[in-house]
Order: structure tokens, then sequence, then C-alpha cells
């Protein structure tokens, strides 16, 4: 699959997984909302299953949060620690004043994303 496909199917894959999460919370907001008036709805949002598959929503969107933390980050920053959405003369007077813990700053970045990457079933700290 050419890369330009192949960025246009994750591109729709994220946008259907937005509006899909934006769903998912209207949903439980208003089951929130009718559950203090409806006992038979409160102990059935209550049960085990509902739980678990809160906590395991929570921690996937937990570790996806981190991981696009650290994607953008990477991302938007160069090899030589320098944002890429700074000016030109930002950037050159960055050059000369980067420090040696900049530097790493961005090299550990990205190990940490290759790692999340990596660890496709891991789950979060």
């Amino acid at each position: 699959m050419p890369k330009e496909d192949y960025l246009d199917d994750v591109h729709a894959r994220m946008l259907r997984v937005t509006e899909d999460l934006r769903v998912i919370q209207r949903e439980l907001n208003c089951a929130a909302m009718q559950a203090p008036g409806d006992p038979e709805l409160m102990e059935a949002l209550a049960q085990l299953p509902e739980i678990e598959s809160l906590e395991v929503l929570k921690s996937t969107l937990d570790q996806m949060r981190h991981f696009l933390w650290f994607y953008v980050q990477v991302m938007t920053t160069d090899s030589e620690g320098e944002d890429r959405s700074q000016p030109s003369s930002s950037k050159l007077q960055n050059a000369r004043d980067g420090s040696f813990i900049e530097k790493c700053k961005s090299m550990t970045d990205a190990a940490v994303l290759r790692h999340y990457a990596d660890a496709k079933n891991r789950k979060p700290n």
C-alpha cells in the first residue's frame, strides 16, 4: 500500500474513532443523568461487566493520550531539538544556544515513542 493511501486510511480511522468517542461520551452522559432517578438503570450501570469495560476504555485512552503527547513532541521537533513551528531566526538562535539536555530530551522522546509503538498490547503505567 502506498504511503499516501496508508496515511489517508489512518486519517479516516482517526475521524471515525473521534466521532465514536464523542457518541460514547454523549451516551454515558445521558445514562449518568438518568441513573439517579432510575434505580434499575443505576444497578445495571454498576454491574461488573460495565465497570470493567469502562476501566478498559479509560486505560486505553490514557495510553493513547501518552502516546500522542510523545508522538506530537517527536514529530514537531527535529533531530537537533528545535521546534519546527518557530521562525527561522529563532531556530538559528536555538541551534547556537541548544544545550546537551535539550538534545537528549528529543532523543528520549523518540525512544519512548518507539517503545510505545513496539508495545501494542502494553498496559499503561
